[in-house]
């Protein structure tokens, strides 16, 4: 007599890339090595338990905690065979999913391991890191303010200031886009002393020098660019109007409109046929200095000066120039220390 074979119809989706994505990343060990779990912890391992949930909130685009444990008991023979754990349905509570938040906002824990998780990402996959992205954004919802929450009000960049938001900044590698730190915030804070601890994480996680951070006019705050090029990085970024000497705009662009200053071209490569000209320029160095816990340190930037595409009326004021022309904001570049 033949036995009738059991057959377990589960759906699997993309549960099984991702679950091995993140082993190769090794975030199961790293998360139970970073965040020890109390010694009453029974069953699956907060490593695994974290693994999973990221999975399933990946795999649905669904981060609530209600639907996590029916998910996982719709998956149970594929949660196990590609884990090779024993993963049960009472693992995923939302008692025990609450248990692993709990223990992943601990700030000091968690900026261990997100520079370990850095360190390992970067060597095993061979990622070049010699430029990052560095800005913020907001998410707005309808949601309650409260004096120690999150949400506030604040200048919305989703231009929904009725709405109260979070603020969201932001380190990656570029141009692959892959996050190395980030930081979250309640969303009345402004974006100027976020740079710092971000930046500075970025650089405990990859050790080395010689980075270059790219950002708004924002990151061109002074102390911003000082604690950049005094820790032997570089720096890119629009150089707003506040950070010029008064009518040094219209001085650099009055060099432009006499025919006294030569100017750069930058070309950018395309896949067939030449170099497409996107900019005309130039650049000139300016010392800077800084007292940093005693004597005063200096480095060098060059603001690089785009061609105006129209000149307006002379003015005195550097302010009514920077109005009346386009795309005429100069960047900051960090040469020398």
């Amino acid at each position: 007599m033949n036995e009738i074979p059991n057959i377990i119809t589960e759906r699997v989706d993309d549960i099984p890339l991702l679950l091995e994505q993140m082993q190769r990343m090794e975030l199961p060990t790293l998360i139970d090595t970073h965040f020890p779990a109390h010694g009453n912890w029974y069953g699956l391992s907060l490593g695994w338990v974290s693994t999973i949930w990221l999975s399933s909130i990946l795999s649905r685009g669904d981060h609530r905690l209600v639907h996590v444990e029916p998910w996982v008991a719709n998956r149970l023979f594929t949660l196990q065979t590609v884990t090779g754990q024993a993963v049960e349905r009472l693992d995923f509570t939302d008692d025990r999913l609450e248990s692993v938040l709990r223990h992943l906002s601990d700030d000091n824990r968690w900026v261990q391991f997100e520079s370990r998780l850095n360190q390992h990402t970067v060597r095993v996959y061979d990622l070049s890191t010699e430029r990052m992205h560095v800005d913020s954004t907001t998410a707005s919802a309808y949601a309650s303010v409260s004096p120690e929450g999150l949400f506030q009000f604040g200048h919305s960049k989703d231009y929904r200031p009725d709405l109260p938001q979070v603020k969201v900044m932001q380190a990656v590698l570029d141009p692959l886009g892959m996050p190395l730190a980030t930081d979250v915030v309640s969303g009345e804070r402004a974006d100027d002393p976020l740079y710092v601890p971000c930046i500075a994480r970025v650089q405990k996680s990859l050790g080395r020098g010689g980075l270059l951070f790219v950002g708004d006019c924002k990151m061109a705050a002074h102390a911003t660019r000082a604690f950049i090029a005094l820790s032997g990085d570089y720096y890119l970024c629009p150089l707003p109007q506040v950070q010029l000497a008064e009518c040094e705009l219209e001085a650099a662009l009055e060099r432009v409109w006499s025919g006294d200053q030569a100017l750069l071209s930058v070309l950018r490569a395309q896949d067939q046929g030449e170099p497409k000209l996107i900019a005309q320029g130039y650049e000139y160095e300016v010392p800077m200095s800084m007292e940093v816990e005693g004597p005063s340190r200096e480095w060098r930037f060059e603001p690089a000066w785009p061609r105006p595409r129209r000149k307006s009326r002379r003015s005195t004021c550097a302010g009514e120039v920077a109005g009346a022309l386009q795309r005429s904001r100069p960047y900051a570049r960090r040469c020398t220390t």
